[in-house]
């Protein structure tokens, strides 16, 4: 199994300063992996007492039987995870409120390209690190996976992503989530906020804004772009090359219209 090693925040500690609202329902904040888990969850984390928090594990399919009780309605949690879609994954979420966390398919290569090459990311890839392999071959491998290692995209948006919509799940996309924090004190926000929360069954105390700022601090964010370590000589572009956004409309064709990025 890889291992993720990102520094430890003080986000618990902060939750001690403020009065919580007793969650009435689970609530499981799932994504696609690299789709600001980290970013939703350390918000979330600041809006739900420390004591209805699930801070086992990440939640995944292979240890969703040893963790389902993170979605016993008796005793509701705010939990997270990258849970595709399964029947025991439709089960056991059945009482919980659900999002989902997408990003638009050409900056999801990006994200992931800088993670998988990072220092915070420790398996079966390491080889490619230190400039072992070109950057444009790196980023047709996040397209269309590792023979063995690393399942390609396709494979990721359809279990992770497109299998869930249509149902009781509601689908968030990361790029509006930063677009409303980058607004924070905007009318808009406050509307996008007030219907994410009510959505959990969270009404938006007074002070929410205090609260998201301190939750959304990159510097408590181990996964945050700037606070991944990437060697020198493999410089991650800021924009996803024009061959390589032709690639992504072949390997997933409609998934960018589907999520309203084209």
């Amino acid at each position: 199994m890889p291992r993720i090693i990102a520094k430890k925040d003080t986000l618990d500690e902060l939750n001690a300063n403020f009065e919580h609202q007793t969650l009435q329902s689970p609530v499981f904040i799932n994504s696609v992996p690299k789709c600001g888990t980290h970013l939703v969850r350390n918000i979330f984390r600041m809006f739900v007492a420390h004591s209805q928090h699930y801070n086992q594990t990440f939640i995944q399919i292979p240890v969703l039987e040893q963790h389902r009780f993170a979605f016993d309605p008796a005793q509701p949690k705010l939990s997270w995870g990258h849970l595709l879609f399964a029947d025991d994954s439709a089960i056991y979420l059945k009482h919980a409120k659900h999002i989902l966390l997408v990003r638009d398919p050409y900056d999801w290569i990006l994200a992931r390209a800088r993670f998988f090459l990072s220092d915070n990311f420790q398996g079966n890839i390491d080889h490619l690190k230190n400039g072992n392999a070109a950057i444009d071959e790196v980023l047709n491998m996040m397209i269309f996976g590792i023979y063995q290692k690393v399942p390609n995209m396709q494979e990721i948006f359809e279990s992770n992503c497109l299998a869930w919509m249509g149902t009781k799940t509601k689908i968030v996309r990361y790029e509006d989530v930063i677009a409303n924090l980058k607004n924070l004190n905007s009318k808009k926000a406050e509307s996008y906020f007030e219907e994410l929360f009510g959505h959990c069954g969270i009404e938006l105390p007074n002070d929410w804004r205090k609260r998201i700022r301190l939750g959304s601090d990159r510097k408590q964010s181990g996964t945050a772009r700037e606070n991944l370590s990437i060697a020198a000589d493999q410089i991650i572009p800021d924009t996803l090359p024009d061959m390589q956004k032709k690639l992504v409309d072949i390997a997933i064709p409609g998934v960018r219209e589907i999520l309203g990025y084209a």
